[in-house]
């Protein structure tokens, strides 16, 4: 190599050379004197600038050349002073507390429920031990407020006007033909409603006609007859006490149902009507209700005999569980939760006929079969 090279005076990287009017190349060494540093300057290397540099440290605002410290390190910019950033990344030593375990819940006012229920059971006690007559209006009164709820839920959701002035009139009457000219009084007064229900639905617009009287009959027959059965055991003797034993069963049976179904349920009886209700449940109903029967049977009902009390028992929990599945059917068609809102904790009087209408006839028919009548 030429020692000359290395003092020979060079052009810059891109200027002529101070020599010569062609391109000079880059220098080869440091050797060039300062008026041709200032000029050909070359840029410096900045070398790469660790995550937290100390006096190696860019000015902030700049982009950063190296990369991240580590090969899966993302590569991210630094907050300006004051600055609070987008996504703070949580400090992973620092445990997170345990979500609190849900208690069960009802999904009602258990308080309001008792409280109406306490006070629904001490007037229907005391009417039926004080006058049998009052009971009995009692009975046509919730038939009526019954038929009401059902009428109103059915127009609401499905434009069906089931006419209520014949079937609440019907309605009062068929409780009373029951009480007071038994199971004929009772038929004779479910066909004349029937009949009134087609009469009256003929003063409006044909259109709707065939839906509108089938609803009316339905109710006429969900309601109030089958409230009758409760009048026709009023009837005998003992008549007290059978609808006594009645109401009671239906209650035990619907206490053991929640009870047990609340505290021990995990199996599904019909999720697809009731997915609150579980096979437990339908099993402490059962065995609920056939204590009560015994007792109730052996102590409560003339000529009553214990064992009768355990079928007894069986058949209410059967009735009032397929009793409540019905209903719960009708709210799902409808798309309701409850038919009214007049008894706080509970919804609407047919909230709670809906396991009492179907178990009256079971009950009565089996009173008649195991003690007769009379």
């Amino acid at each position: 190599m030429n020692d000359s090279s290395w003092g020979a005076p060079q052009t810059g990287y891109w200027g002529p050379s101070d020599h010569g009017p062609g391109r000079g190349a880059a220098p080869a060494g440091p050797a060039y004197d300062a008026h041709n540093a200032q000029q050909t300057r070359p840029m410096p290397i900045v070398p790469d600038v660790p995550e937290h540099g100390g006096d190696q440290e860019v000015d902030r605002g700049a982009a950063r050349l190296s990369g991240p410290l580590f090969r899966d390190e993302p590569t991210r910019a630094r907050p300006l002073p004051g600055e609070v950033p987008q996504n703070p990344e949580p400090m992973p030593d620092v445990p997170q507390p345990a979500p609190a375990p849900q208690k069960k819940s009802a999904g009602r006012d258990l308080g309001a429920a008792i409280g109406v229920g306490v006070g629904l059971g001490a007037v229907i006690v005391a009417s039926l031990f004080v006058v049998k007559a009052v009971f009995v209006g009692v009975v046509a009164v919730a038939v009526v407020v019954g038929l009401w709820e059902l009428t109103k839920r059915l127009e609401e959701r499905k434009g069906i006007k089931a006419p209520l002035v014949p079937l609440a009139l019907g309605g009062a009457a068929m409780v009373v033909a029951g009480y007071a000219r038994g199971a004929e009084g009772a038929w004779v007064a479910m066909a004349l409603t029937a009949l009134a229900v087609l009469v009256w639905r003929m003063t409006a617009p044909p259109d709707g006609y065939l839906k509108d009287v089938t609803a009316g009959l339905f109710a006429a027959f969900y309601v109030p007859f089958l409230a009758t059965f409760v009048a026709l055991m009023l009837t005998a003797d003992d008549g007290a006490w059978r609808v006594l034993t009645f109401l009671v069963l239906t209650v035990v049976s619907d206490t053991g149902a929640y009870a047990v179904g609340w505290r021990f349920g995990r199996h599904k009886l019909a999720p697809r009507i009731s997915p609150g209700k579980t096979r437990e449940g339908l099993l402490g109903a059962v065995a609920f209700a056939m204590v009560a029967g015994a007792l109730c049977m052996e102590f409560l009902i003339d000529d009553g005999i214990w064992w009768q009390g355990l079928l007894l028992g069986l058949a209410v929990a059967a009735s009032a569980t397929l009793g409540d599945l019905g209903e719960s059917m009708i709210k799902r068609d409808l798309g309701i939760k409850d038919m009214g809102t007049l008894l706080p904790g509970h919804g609407g009087i047919m909230d709670r006929l809906d396991s009492l209408l179907p178990t009256a006839p079971v009950v009565w028919l089996l009173l008649v079969i195991f003690v007769g009548s009379g």
